[in-house]
């Protein structure tokens, strides 16, 4: 049985324009840093203000995190596992309240935009409130992954997949999208134990080894 562990954030939410938009508007970053949230976080480090992006996050995943879209296809990939009687569980390290700033609730943001965008639906993913953990600790994640008998995890952090705790056994898929081929060689030397994933088209094909059939592909 096939059991897929999916980290939230910059997995299954995008949130590279949002972190351009309000770090902008906030006069941050000019607006020839490109929207990348990892640009964004090594200008604001680079120049000294850790603090200014610590808030930044808090922000960005508490007030304005609703209009950040879900990476393109994965919706439809949790729409095949729920075709194809292939569990599912979102897995993210977030805490209950950002640590600088105004005190969001964080995990009551995250729900709130995977009702909104038909993530959290039974009906259409197959995904209900007791398939997401929000674990406000890596280690309690790694826990989690291992007690939910995870098949399979995607998580966009190499060095989280890479944790001397990881449950035995689990497939290790790395989540990078727009990953330049030379970059992918890279990841995959210093990883080699770990699967490489750069579009959710691909997801389906990547854990079960068999293509997505195109007609519920597309729906």
């Amino acid at each position: 049985m096939i059991v897929v562990g999916i980290d939230f954030d910059n997995t299954i939410i995008c949130y590279d324009q949002i972190f351009h938009r309000e770090a902008t508007s906030l006069s941050l970053i000019p607006e020839s840093v490109q929207p990348i949230k990892e640009h964004i976080r090594d200008y604001l480090r680079n120049g000294g203000q850790e603090d200014l992006w610590t808030e930044l996050q808090g922000q960005v995943y508490g007030r304005a995190i609703i209009d950040a879209p879900p990476f393109p296809a994965v919706k439809e990939f949790f729409h095949l596992c729920r075709i194809f009687k292939i569990k599912t569980h979102i897995v993210s390290h977030k805490t209950r309240h950002p640590y600088r700033g105004k005190q969001y609730d964080l995990h009551r943001a995250a729900l709130d935009w995977l009702h909104a965008n038909e993530i959290l639906n039974c009906e259409k993913t197959g995904l209900e409130l007791s398939d997401v953990f929000f674990a406000e600790s890596k280690a309690r994640k790694l826990q989690y992954i291992g007690d939910l008998g995870c098949t399979h995890f995607v998580d966009d952090l190499p060095e989280f997949l890479a944790e001397q705790d990881f449950p035995p056994g689990v497939e290790k898929i790395l989540f990078m999208p727009a990953l330049s081929a030379s970059r992918g060689d890279t990841v995959q030397s210093q990883n080699p134990e770990v699967r490489l994933l750069t579009d959710w088209s691909d997801a389906f094909a990547l854990i079960t080894r068999s293509p997505a059939p195109v007609e519920v592909g597309r729906q």
